[in-house]
């Protein structure tokens, strides 16, 4: 019997019922001052039974500050957090973290090492009086759900780093809260554990139906975990949607940016059309069609743009030609470049080009497509993948263009 099997059968750690149209959790226009310094800044979001929401964005960005409010361990300054229909936090009034029933997973784990693994997690039952009897059962169902079963007796030094993450999160749910909160819990492990670790949590949270908010400054932790993503910078939320959205639907350039790889080149618009933009890069008379993303009031004839386009997307073709020329008799959305190193990963190759501009970026090809270093490609640039960022009109998103090429 496999461990996915024999927690089903054993385990009936559950979250509370809850009505699926009902948010489990409210955040409203939350507000958080340091002195002159503004840490978070009117962030609003819902979250709904068996959702995994993620706060998505750089350090510094307010991320940790918005859950520590959750949690009840910052004080807001402005706005309202409002729990199962409750509100437990206001400019007025705050419910001490204790009496907020939520379960926490910490970047450190916070395991007792004098402690055993049963220990650690019927610590939070012992402070809330349950009964001996009733405690005992609750642990042994947490720990066959998050898999450590066989380890109730051994002593928590004695653990790996994986191990320890999931005491804390029987920790955390033993005693059924109805919200979950993880503060960037796989920092600490290895790639591959990373990896082993959100598979392993999102499908306990499938299997437990608890609503979770997560944070994290990783993006490929947001996309695949989350049902739906709140991506902040300085403070304030510059996009909310599900994963699909902000990755192939970004509402400015710093989402753009930092979710996933792009190719930015900086042009300027020749001719607006229906929702298509045709740019030009720079003075070298290369066309590029794509679509508008009505960013900043939409592209204007004549105004500076960046044309953008995921790696993924990008078709690479073998051309011969000579010179360093950006070649303008190639046909619209062809762009030269020099590969200047083939990677290979496994299941693709990774190419480093550069054009005659200087400008730097990754592609990928197949592996059967053997490029070697110098040799001279087109990058195919297909207009229903490229999009058009007008720059002119919104100075303070601009973005440089090699910022997309990391």
């Amino acid at each position: 019997m496999n461990t996915r099997t024999l927690r089903r059968q054993t385990a009936t750690t559950t979250a509370p019922v809850q009505d699926k149209d009902i948010p489990v959790l409210e955040v409203k226009n939350l507000r958080r001052v340091y002195g002159d310094s503004v840490g978070v800044d009117d962030v609003s979001f819902s979250i709904y039974p068996g959702e995994i929401v993620t706060l998505l964005g750089p350090s510094g960005c307010g991320k940790s500050t918005t859950l520590r409010s959750v949690m009840g361990l910052e004080r807001a300054d402005g706005g309202s957090i409002v729990y199962q229909g409750r509100v437990v936090e206001s400019a007025n009034s705050s419910v001490p973290t204790h009496k907020r029933d939520m379960g926490m997973v910490f970047q450190s784990y916070a395991i007792w090492p004098h402690m055993t693994v049963a220990e650690n997690v019927a610590y939070p039952l012992e402070l809330r009086k349950w009964k001996k009897d009733r405690i005992a059962t609750a642990v042994r169902e947490v720990l066959e759900l998050v898999g450590l079963g066989e380890f109730h007796d051994r002593p928590a030094t004695k653990l790996s780093g994986g191990q320890q993450q999931r005491v804390a999160l029987a920790r955390a749910l033993v005693y059924r809260p109805g919200l979950l909160l993880l503060d960037e819990p796989f920092s600490n492990l290895d790639a591959r554990l990373r990896d082993e670790m959100r598979s392993e949590v999102k499908a306990i949270q499938r299997e437990i139906g608890i609503a979770v908010l997560f944070v994290t400054h990783d993006q490929q932790e947001a996309l695949s975990m989350s049902d739906r993503i709140v991506m902040m910078r300085s403070g304030r939320v510059l996009q909310a949607g599900n994963p699909e959205q902000l990755y192939h639907h970004p509402a400015t350039p710093l989402v753009r940016d930092f979710l996933g790889q792009n190719l930015v080149f900086r042009g300027v618009v020749r001719e607006v059309s229906g929702g298509t933009v045709t740019a030009t890069l720079g003075e070298s008379g290369v066309v590029i069609r794509g679509e508008d993303t009505g960013y900043g009031g939409g592209a204007k004839v004549g105004g500076t743009c960046d044309i953008s386009i995921r790696p993924e997307q990008i078709q690479v073709s073998r051309e011969e030609f000579e010179g360093d020329g950006d070649g303008q008799h190639l046909a619209p959305n062809r762009v030269r470049a020099r590969v200047t190193a083939s990677l290979f990963l496994g299941d693709r190759r990774e190419l480093q080009v550069e054009t005659p501009r200087g400008q730097k970026a990754r592609v990928y090809a197949p592996l059967s497509d053997h490029h070697v270093e110098g040799e001279g490609i087109v990058l195919d640039l297909p207009e229903e993948h490229v999009k058009i960022w007008p720059v002119d009109d919104a100075p303070g998103e601009a973005t440089d263009p090699s910022e997309g090429n990391k």
